[in-house]
């Protein structure tokens, strides 16, 4: 079995991935209980002009193309940044069996900083969470890009 610190390295080498066409580095991985990369996405929603193409959306995709059904419930997803509300919720819809996420979103995080829809007794299934994975890296990787962006325009 690979280590979530192992995982989690291939999820922020995805999103370095996302710097060459200008979109907010952030990269998943969706692997089996043995470890295995099943998919792996970065961030689009600039490269398509599509406000949901974000990482993890992508990877829940791919990782349902590639099993031929949407139930992951045998899978993890390792993702750099705690996922917002939207993507949150399609971890809860696909039955994501676990997640694992590096540095947290305290304006847009859903597993935990704002709220955590991964375990609302309200909805029908609950993801378990492990937070703080390589949280130093994703964190930094994330605060040179936006660094970068305002160096360039002043404003984000």
């Amino acid at each position: 079995m690979t280590s979530d610190e192992d995982l989690m390295g291939l999820a922020l080498a995805e999103a370095r991935a996302a710097l060459a066409h200008g979109d907010v580095p952030i990269g998943a991985v969706m692997v089996d209980a043995a470890g295995a990369v099943v998919a792996r996405r970065h961030n689009e929603r600039e490269l398509r002009g599509d406000p949901t193409a974000h990482a993890e959306v992508l990877v829940l995709q791919d990782a349902a193309r590639q099993r031929a059904g949407w139930r992951l419930g045998d899978l993890t997803l390792v993702v750099t940044l705690e996922p917002c509300p939207m993507c949150a919720g399609a971890l809860v819809a696909g039955r994501v069996g676990r997640l694992v996420y590096g540095a947290t979103d305290p304006k847009a995080g859903a597993c935990g900083s704002l709220m955590n829809l991964c375990a609302d007794p309200r909805l029908n299934h609950r993801v378990p969470v492990t937070g703080g994975v390589l949280a130093e890296e994703s964190g930094d990787l994330l605060r040179a890009f936006f660094r970068e962006r305002r160096g360039r325009s002043g404003t984000i």
